[in-house]
């Protein structure tokens, strides 16, 4: 019996860790969240590689971290534009948090199938990209998504599995939850699928529940608000109807 446990300890897969200075790729990288989290947490990265076709995100996204990356659409970005070269000195992390506006219950829900021509499809792009980068021998070292619960909900599991079968395909150990944001100190109920992928064997575990001592308030501008970032009565009644309207009231 101790043989056998030896044995089953001896395979146990190590946990990733990073030491050397990142590179963030930010594929559908809005105005870089990922980037600020990096920031905020005091990691050694840089700002590597934006993907963002809206033009306004794009430009916010240059002001708040001093970049000056041009507007890009990913159905025309191939892997050498990603600039993954010098494995062995750099921690490669590319986020891909594809469009949810097709995945989301505020939206329309048809879904990521591929050709399906949906904003979320635009996730078999990304897949375009990681058979690219595999043909030059530049896989990034670690994947990350976030996007809503709903990815992996009955109407789109089957393409979530497919998604996750891919990556596995092309070597990367693969971790998915549902993490909600009051769960770690941020004062929101706001739920969402992260899904980390680590090429190579290996292990991974979330991170511990940090408890709640935030509440909204201490996001709020303190003092009078101006009138005109108030919605008009007229504007909160249309909202009201609609949702009566899609059955969320």
């Amino acid at each position: 019996m101790g043989d056998f446990l030896f044995g089953l300890k001896a395979y146990k897969k190590p946990e990733y860790k990073i030491n050397k200075p990142i590179r963030l790729i930010e594929l559908f990288g809005g105005v870089g969240s990922q980037s600020m989290a990096m920031r905020n947490i005091g990691a050694n990265y840089e700002s590597y590689r934006l993907v963002e076709f809206d033009e306004k995100a794009k430009n916010s996204f240059n002001a708040i971290h001093g970049t000056n990356f041009p507007a890009l659409d990913i159905r025309n970005v191939h892997a050498e534009d990603l600039g993954i070269v010098e494995k062995d000195k750099y921690e490669y992390i590319m986020f891909y948090s594809f469009p949810c506006q097709a995945l989301s219950l505020a939206g329309k829900r048809k879904g990521m199938k591929r050709d399906s021509g949906t904003t979320s499809s635009l996730l078999w792009e990304v897949q375009r990209l990681i058979d690219e980068c595999e043909e030059n021998k530049c896989l990034p070292q670690i994947l990350i998504m976030e996007n809503v619960a709903q990815v992996h909900n009955d109407h789109n599991i089957d393409d979530f599995n497919i998604w996750i079968n891919y990556l596995k395909e092309k070597g990367y150990s693969n971790f998915y939850k549902d993490l909600n944001a009051k769960d770690y100190n941020l004062g929101q109920n706001r739920v969402r699928c992260f899904m980390v992928s680590i090429l190579g064997e290996w292990d991974f575990k979330f991170p511990n529940k940090i408890p709640l001592t935030k509440t909204i308030d201490d996001y709020l501008e303190k003092g009078p608000i101006d009138e005109k970032y108030y919605l008009s009565n007229e504007v909160t009644d249309k909202m009201v109807k609609n949702l009566k309207t899609r059955g969320y009231l």
